[in-house]
């Protein structure tokens, strides 16, 4: 019979008001079932949602659909991450109030995500700038200060001198602020920090208990917070230092190299290299330069290696009559170790380049275990592994850990001055989080500066410090320390006229506990600890492998520091982690060359023609260069609106698509005919259950145990069986090729039935396969999920059924496959009957062509048949 197609025009926002009516997807945090928490990577508001987000909660969609399906209790809230300069920007270039842009886009962007039928619970949503979030950080702030976490001290930080704000070191590239572009400055601000570096030690070791993340996001943490045994060496100053400085102190994990050494770098901001530029213009000016460079280890890891010779020489500690120069370098930082080191050229790639910049001696004094000290040189690349000593001296011959022993053990035992010239250290690269802003658009930071009384903390009862809203931004700044009475303020203790701390919040502080936030959302404490315990650790979080160290590493310091406060009892925010590809375009671009104007994928016509495609301009039919595949970028013009494809094919399709193109790790390339694939599906599937239909709706489902309908219930079980294990490991993708294959496989039963041509139990079969269908579906696409279980007279809504449960006696293959070894070689494989005797096993064997091979028309000598197992053959 003839039916009309599938509308999601029509259909999508009508199950969407259903399910919102109904609660389906409203958590009860007193729900006795076990739970299961999915969250996705919070967005940021910036106006529109892309597909890259779509990408991402599409995932966390499936997961939670599915795991409500098989019986526990979901929690699957939304919110957004809505602090950060761009509001202010917004403010500063459209004349709007950062509160105002900020929630038009919230409005806007919960739109869309609401038209793409997630299962979200929106009555926990909250947005990071909404009073009553930053209220209980507020709180958390002054219990962590109380328990000793949060200080203040001088430090020095990238001053943007336009924005007038902080920058972290990876905000600064070639020296200058990443959105000014103003060169950036050193200053030395008295900042706000919390103490990370108290946890060290167990966020590195708990990282071997994340056994559910991925392997490279552990290995990136491990590396930043970078655990480190080595000496802490003090090098006694020669001559040229100016008064008051007799030596310079380095940390060293390879001190068994140092017969390698061929000279001292220490930092631009160095004790003694400040005190050498007080005299000396020519320095004073190098260590300008290299405060202007920018910090982060990708900067310092590409920069051209510079330095300046100070003038100082230093003793080498195991040869008084050994002096080395002490250079300034542009690639030792102060907050790294002790600011200086000693360098090993032959060691340490960054060394050899420096050394031959410098014409700096090169001696190799550690080879390959099987290298030859006679013959041994370093060219082009320092050799930086282990192996055997040479040119050491008393070294020479020793293994690098047991020349590492020995020096650790002589120099400690070596005097200089009253103290040890040598100690051993553990040493961590991981700093204390600096969170001080100098930005408005940020969570005030809850303190009061008294002249008398100095910081003072303000008391809870008079929490929250709010933004004020009445701000301007027709000047770069922080709007906070110009507002007329907003920082003006009475002391808490004594009663004097003090001032507000003008500083606000590390962004990253908001999204670094807002996963416990959404278990109690509406609770005058931060957290109820109770709820909170249950609900934590997340089971399954979702997100970019760009937040792979910094948004999840302080996620992890912040839960242990709510633990320490009182507020949560588990040490780790997230049990699983899942960090999915991005979605990526083709380019294209008007004319052949690459100075041509990005031209938008909508703006283009793309043929098929003889040995390629051709793209054409819809307005003019200029022709259009068809560029690389590269991440959606609004500057390169390869994005897709998602409220095209969900306007032009419906949110099932945009979602199918996304979830089925490839691995979910890995990049989905986003294509038009990819997305007609999808459509097509969703159409195919909802002609074959809807043609059905009538007959379906009046049939119970009852898998067939036996005759013509036995082939359609096994393929069916098998898949449910197959694809329950794809979404257990969130092989996406995976699932939905078998789902491809098993609606192939139904398309000839479903038609046969919807022309009155099968018998009951036929039937009865087929509408077990269908219904088991549509439930496979219906994590993916839900909304058609939903009309073809209303169609085929399924009870209530698809969304609250439970999984359906694969009979174990229908995914038993009848046929195994055993491999088969000829003397102890695997040469061939049998598939035969699961229940086929020994002698049918053997005689199929030798009846095998790479058996008669290798017999060579004789004889076996032995032929050993495991059962289920193995075949083995002995000639």
């Amino acid at each position: 019979m003839a039916t009309e197609r599938y509308n999601p025009r029509d259909a999508e926002p009508r199950w969407q008001a259903k399910w919102s009516e109904a609660g389906v997807f409203v958590t009860d945090n007193n729900d006795k079932r076990e739970k299961y928490y999915v969250l996705e990577m919070f967005p940021y508001p910036s106006g529109r949602i892309h597909m890259g987000h779509v990408r991402n909660y599409a995932m966390g969609d499936v997961v939670a659909r599915y795991k409500r399906a098989r019986g526990y209790s979901v929690l699957h809230p939304m919110g957004w991450d809505a602090f950060g300069m761009p509001a202010e920007n917004a403010a500063m270039q459209n004349k709007v109030h950062p509160k105002e842009w900020t929630y038009q886009n919230i409005a806007t962007m919960r739109g869309q995500l609401k038209s793409m039928g997630l299962s979200l619970d929106w009555s926990r949503e909250f947005a990071t700038c909404d009073v009553e979030y930053y209220h209980r950080q507020q709180y958390l702030f002054l219990d962590m200060m109380e328990k000793g976490l949060v200080y203040r001290k001088q430090s020095k930080v990238n001053w943007d001198p336009v924005d007038q704000t902080v920058l972290a070191n990876e905000q600064v590239i070639d020296g200058r602020g990443w959105r000014s572009g103003a060169l950036v400055e050193q200053r030395d601000l008295v900042q706000w920090f919390f103490k990370i570096t108290d946890f060290s030690q167990d966020l590195l070791d708990a990282l071997d208990t994340l056994d559910q993340w991925p392997e490279k996001v552990r290995l990136m943490q491990k590396n930043w917070i970078g655990r480190s045994e080595g000496l802490s060496l003090r090098w006694e100053i020669a001559s040229g230092a100016p008064a008051g400085h007799s030596e310079v102190t380095v940390y060293t994990t390879r001190p068994d190299t140092l017969f390698g050494a061929s000279f001292l770098a220490i930092a631009a901001d160095h004790p003694l290299a400040k005190a050498i530029s007080e005299n000396n213009a020519e320095v004073a000016a190098f260590c300008d330069e290299c405060r202007r460079a920018g910090t982060s280890l990708a900067a310092l890891e590409t920069a051209e290696k510079k330095g300046m010779d100070t003038g100082v020489k230093v003793r080498h500690p195991f040869d008084a009559s050994w002096e080395l120069p002490v250079y300034i370098a542009n690639f030792v930082l102060m907050d790294y170790g002790t600011g200086a080191i000693f360098g090993c050229p032959s060691g340490d790639q960054r060394d050899l380049d420096f050394a031959r910049k410098y014409h700096l001696p090169i001696v190799p004094v550690v080879m390959p275990a099987d290298g030859d000290a006679a013959t041994f040189t370093i060219g082009d690349t320092a050799y930086d592994g282990d192996g055997v000593m040479i040119n050491s001296r008393f070294l020479d011959g020793m293994s690098t850990m047991e020349a590492f022993e020995t020096v650790a053990g002589r120099l400690s035992d070596t005097l200089l001055g009253n103290a040890p010239q040598g100690e051993r250290k553990v040493n961590f690269r991981l700093r204390d989080w600096g969170i001080s802003r100098q930005r408005y658009w940020g969570c005030p930071i809850p303190v009061i500066h008294c002249e008398a009384c100095g910081v003072v903390p303000v008391p809870k009862k008079d929490l929250p410090v709010k933004l004020p809203d009445d701000v301007t931004f027709d000047v770069p700044g922080n709007p906070l320390d110009r507002h007329a009475t907003w920082r003006h303020v009475a002391c808490p203790e004594c009663g004097k006229d003090a001032r507000r701390e003008t500083d606000t919040m590390d962004t990253f502080v908001d999204s670094s506990w807002y996963f416990a936030r959404f278990t109690a959302p509406r609770e005058d404490l931060p957290t109820v600890p109770a709820i909170a315990d249950h609900w934590l650790p997340v089971d399954q979080y979702i997100g970019g492998i760009e937040h792979a160290i910094l948004h999840l590493l302080y996620s992890r310091f912040f839960t242990r520091a709510m633990r320490e406060t009182g507020h949560v009892s588990v040490k780790e925010p997230f049990k699983g982690l899942f960090t999915q590809g991005m979605v990526v375009h083709e380019t294209y671009r008007l004319g052949t060359g690459n100075s041509g104007q990005w031209v938008a994928p909508a703006d283009i016509r793309i043929e098929e023609i003889e040995g390629g495609r051709r793209a054409t301009l819809l307005t003019s039919g200029e022709e259009v260069t068809i560029g690389s595949i590269e991440k959606m970028s609004k500057s390169k013009k390869n994005v897709v609106d998602p409220d095209d494809i969900i306007a032009s094919y419906g949110a099932d399709t945009a979602r199918f698509f996304v979830l089925s193109d490839s691995p979910p790790d890995r990049d989905v390339i986003w294509s038009e005919a990819g997305v007609e694939g999808a459509h097509r599906f969703v159409q195919r599937v909802w002609r074959l259950i809807s043609e059905a239909a009538d007959v379906l709706s009046k049939t119970q489902p009852t898998p067939a145990k036996e005759g013509e309908a036995l082939a359609i219930s096994q393929i069916t079980h098998r898949t449910l069986r197959a694809v329950q294990g794809d979404l257990d490991k969130l092989s996406f993708n995976k699932a939905i090729a078998r789902i491809y294959e098993l609606v192939n496989a139904l398309a000839t039963p479903l038609t046969t039935v919807a022309a009155g041509k099968a018998d009951a139990a036929y039937v009865a079969a087929v509408r077990d396969a269908a219904g088991i269908l549509v439930q496979l579906v219906a994590p993916m696409t839900p909304h058609l999920a939903e009309e073809c279980w209303q169609a085929i007279g399924g009870e209530g809504l698809v969304a609250n059924a439970a999984w359906p449960t694969f009979d174990p006696d229908l995914v038993v293959e009848n046929d195994v496959v055993l491999p088969v070894q000829i003397n102890g070689k695997k040469r061939a494989e049998l598939t035969i009957a699961r229940d086929a005797d020994q002698n049918a096993v053997q005689a199929a064997v030798l009846a095998l062509d790479a058996v008669k091979a290798a017999l060579n028309g004789q004889p076996p000598k032995k032929v050993i048949v495991v059962p289920l197992r193995i075949v083995n053959i002995v000639v």
